[in-house]
């Protein structure tokens, strides 16, 4: 099995495979500006050669083989089968693709999976349904189905009692879910002030996902890009008035890593009576403490958790004396249970690879801090995000015990038309997600928002914009392909 640490996937001959070197994996190598827009654009000779990518936007080749024999036993005939883990997925599922896409869709049961079967023209829906909602059928599942039949029974429990030890929360108060995505979704249909019909608010520019999830499965989203001044004031008011169904906000933001004054934040909601919801994968709960201030936390365990790449996971750790505990509790059990719980495949290798978490993340948490050195100071460099640079005084209010600054961060060149020939010299590997141990590079604005790239630009994320996660390798190797690039780019 090939050791991305000490031999990177950075060149045209590594584009499509998976990283790390796992029929899991939930990253894919594009390792050149040119794959980067052929992988947007849907260009044959880069979607063809694809082995891998991030499962809610890209079919893992063992879902497709479970897919296609799906429609050849159900005998679907001009139609597409869309599978999902259990029934309340696909319920939820058929009823937005069928008023989303104004078609007619049907279920069925499928070896243990549900099949929502539907027309040629809502493909697109029901993809872009199990994009946002994260309500996918795991590798895993798809290999055991493959081979013979679904393991049986949960290993959730565990994981829920892990978690609760990292967060130091109860138990009873955890719910898992099959990826980060799912878990923001189970909250949004658990918060009680969407059914009153009240919108969401979200402070500071968040993951692309996160705020889709807000525009489409409540009421709509007071968005609030940069958490300062008039407006932050004036969003504080509103907060203590009670007029949003929940606030949501990551600490810190990704891709920005800025952080917001939390305690604030936390004060409004409690005067307004607003759930306060706030994710911390971009650094994890090794980093950050944020259950104190939050109602609830999210994370997605895919990243820094998991640390390998290979499994995907989520999390809901409400805080025990919330006044929302009781009722978001059973809603969120309910959701982990009956639309999209952890597979049992999948908790164990989460389980497995949360060992050592602590330890792990001294390493990336000390490369990423040489790192915003190196380019802080380099003359091409025009700007650098992280934690440790940007709004640190916050950050530092909510810091773990013992904690860092985290190893995720990104920065942007002097002269934005080097950007393309940056990222192709750099001897890292270079593809979406973040959280291994070994390092991973991506032009993030590009991926996560071609489509609106002028948009994300209005909101201070430019499209040049390269973020970096560090992985554990020796500090000098990160150092010597960061020189090495911004030189011959």
């Amino acid at each position: 099995m090939r050791d991305f640490r000490s031999s990177p996937a950075a060149t045209e001959k590594d584009l499509g495979i998976p990283l790390p070197d796992s029929p899991h994996a939930c990253s894919v190598c594009l390792p050149s500006w040119s794959s980067i827009v052929g992988y947007e654009e849907g260009r044959g000779r880069v979607i063809n050669r694809l082995r891998a990518g991030y499962p809610r936007f890209f079919r893992n080749p063992l879902l497709a083989r479970l897919t296609l024999r799906a429609e050849e036993e159900l005998k679907v005939d001009g139609e597409h089968a869309v599978l999902f883990p259990t029934k309340g997925a696909a319920q939820k599922a058929q009823r937005w693709i069928e008023r989303r896409a104004r078609v007619a869709a049907r279920s069925s049961d499928f070896e243990g999976l549900q099949v929502v079967i539907v027309p040629e023209s809502a493909v697109e829906t029901a993809r872009l349904y199990q994009r946002y909602s994260g309500e996918i059928v795991s590798s895993r599942m798809a290999e055991d189905l493959l081979n013979g039949g679904l393991q049986t029974g949960s290993k959730s429990h565990l994981l829920r009692r892990r978690l609760a030890s990292i967060y130091g929360a109860n138990p009873a108060g955890v719910q898992v879910f099959a990826n980060g995505m799912a878990a923001v979704t189970g909250v949004m249909r658990s918060l009680p002030g969407i059914a009153e019909g009240k919108k969401t608010l979200q402070l500071e520019f968040p993951y692309v996902d996160s705020l889709k999830v807000q525009e489409q499965f409540g009421n709509g989203v007071v968005f609030l890009n940069e958490a300062e001044g008039e407006s932050f004031e004036e969003a504080l008011r509103r907060i203590e008035q009670g007029e949003f169904a929940a606030v949501f906000t990551e600490v810190p933001s990704n891709p920005l890593l800025r952080t917001l004054d939390l305690p604030a934040v936390s004060a409004a909601c409690r005067e307004g009576g607003v759930p306060l919801i706030v994710d911390d994968s971009s650094v994890g709960p090794f980093n950050v403490k944020a259950l104190p201030w939050a109602d609830a936390v999210t994370c997605s365990l895919t990243k820094w958790l998991s640390g390998v790449g290979d499994v995907m996971g989520g999390a809901v750790i409400i805080r025990e004396d919330s006044p929302f505990a009781d009722e978001l509790g059973a809603s969120l059990a309910r959701e982990s249970e009956e639309t999209n719980p952890l597979y049992i495949g999948d908790s164990q290798v989460l389980l497995s690879n949360l060992k050592g978490y602590s330890t792990r993340m001294e390493a990336p948490n000390e490369n990423a801090l040489q790192l915003v050195e190196l380019l802080t100071h380099h003359p091409s460099v025009d700007r650098v995000w992280h934690p440790s640079v940007v709004n640190r005084s916050k950050y530092e209010v909510i810091q773990s015990p013992g904690g860092g600054y985290g190893g995720l961060l990104s920065f942007t060149l002097k002269n934005s038309r080097r950007t393309s020939k940056v990222y192709d010299a750099l001897g890292l590997s270079k593809g979406p997600s973040f959280g291994t141990t070994f390092s991973l590079v991506s032009p993030y604005v590009m991926l996560a928002h071609y489509e609106e790239l002028d948009w994300a630009e209005g909101c201070g994320v430019p499209a040049h914009l390269i973020r970096v996660s560090c992985g554990n390798e020796d500090p000098t190797v990160l150092q010597t392909a960061f020189s090495d690039a911004l030189d011959l780019g």
